[in-house]
């Protein structure tokens, strides 16, 4: 007997914003996203410790790209088309301002910055990276794009005493046993 998932995503959770909030539309100030983003991940935290907690907000941010290229960036197979594309999405939406440093697709290899992200940007400093969630999103997006499975990992970021974040992004098929 199987049971029925109760929050299993779909693009329909986004539901109708124009009918649901007629007054107050599609924002809100970040103060709030960050606020639901970090009880989320304290009370997780708790509960199954802080690489479990890491590894769920990657997941989900891996479940999130996909699901953003899905329904946001047209079909493309020109890199330039999709960078464009992906730029001016996110920052559209507010959530950061995307830079390509280097990019070799023939190599699987990206280094890419996010400006202003919405994670992190204006936090305090701390000894760590903490946009795990960025890093699965960002891989799906480039797994959706190329059909090549990413390792992204972020290597600077605002709570590190960086004014943005930087991630690497590398094309698994392209890894070394000690880089995986």
């Amino acid at each position: 007997m199987s049971l029925k998932r109760r929050y299993e995503f779909s693009w329909d959770l986004i539901g109708d914003i124009e009918d649901g909030r007629p007054n107050l539309g599609n924002t809100t100030r970040v103060e709030i996203y960050r606020l639901m983003q970090f009880t989320f991940r304290d009370v997780i935290e708790q509960s199954l410790g802080s690489d479990k907690t890491d590894k769920i907000f990657f997941d989900a941010g891996k479940l999130a790209g996909k699901e953003f290229y899905k329904h946001m960036i047209k079909p493309t197979q020109d890199l330039n088309d999709f960078i464009k594309q992906l730029q001016f999405v996110l920052k559209d939406l507010g959530i950061g301002i995307l830079r390509i440093e280097q990019a070799d697709m023939d190599k699987g290899e990206l280094v890419l910055t996010v400006s202003e992200d919405l994670d992190c940007s204006g936090l305090p400093e701390l000894e760590y990276e903490i946009c795990t969630y960025d890093e699965g999103f960002i891989s799906a997006i480039l797994e959706s794009f190329s059909g090549m499975k990413f390792h992204v990992k972020e290597v600077d970021c605002w709570c590190t005493g960086d004014r943005t974040c930087r991630f690497n992004a590398k094309a698994i098929q392209f890894m070394n046993k000690e880089e995986l």
